[in-house]
């Protein structure tokens, strides 16, 4: 996809955020609109259907958290990028976003270069899925995971993950009984050039033992985490 094609929704209650952000993302080449509150994002979203979109935590009316919440519910928007822009950078905050479907987390103030550099290894991974057209299904255990369709299916039943989620556990389900390390997986799901909490990966193997099955996911004490039937 080229960077011309990509479209990204700014969320922000702060109009200079807005202007700085957009102007600056707009150099570099991408499509942007804009948002001021959560209910306005969630419209916009509906609308513009973005690649990804960047948004505030605290707002009027809605705030980004419970925006991100709705977001995620829809289908059509499964594969949109959601990354929290806010000065709130505290760790209970950054596992509350992860906890509602959030990709990352990006603290205020931030250099515009280094703004634009972060935005680059989030789409990344667009790029990386254009590309991987090979092996889009795997079927192991009771688990049938389809990489294309961001599907999984458990005993007949359809299980909808997050984004973030569903990566985690098609990089696992890829190699039943090998232990991925910490820095595997963020390297493989995240991509090294996104900077992530430290407890981001125990929370999302977390939400996943309790949609997918506890007894699947097994801890290796200070190495990583792998799957196991």
């Amino acid at each position: 996809m080229k960077k011309k094609d990509i479209k990204i929704l700014l969320v922000d209650d702060e109009p200079d955020i807005l202007e700085i952000v957009g102007y600056n993302l707009a150099q570099a080449g991408y499509q942007i609109s804009t948002a001021s509150n959560g209910k306005e994002a969630v419209k916009q979203a509906i609308k513009v259907k973005p690649h990804l979109i960047i948004m505030d935590v605290m707002m009027p009316e809605m705030d980004g958290m419970e925006a991100c919440e709705q977001i995620r519910e829809i289908p059509d928007l499964k594969d949109v990028i959601i990354t929290f822009l806010t000065a709130r950078n505290e760790d209970y905050s950054q596992v509350a976003g992860f906890e509602v479907g959030a990709d990352d987390y990006i603290a205020k103030p931030i250099k515009p270069k280094l703004l634009v550099s972060k935005v680059k290894g989030l789409l990344r991974r667009l790029k990386e899925d254009e590309e991987n057209t090979d092996s889009t299904s795997i079927l192991v255990g009771n688990l049938q995971i389809n990489r294309e369709e961001y599907k999984v299916v458990k005993d007949n039943q359809t299980i909808v993950l997050p984004r973030k989620e569903f990566e985690l556990l098609y990089l696992l389900a890829s190699k039943p009984g090998k232990v991925f390390t910490r820095a595997e997986i963020l390297d493989k799901v995240w991509g090294n050039e996104v900077i992530v909490g430290g407890r981001t990966i125990d929370v999302h193997i977390r939400k996943l033992r309790e949609k997918i099955d506890d007894d699947i996911f097994k801890t290796i004490k200070g190495v990583g985490y792998k799957i196991e039937f």
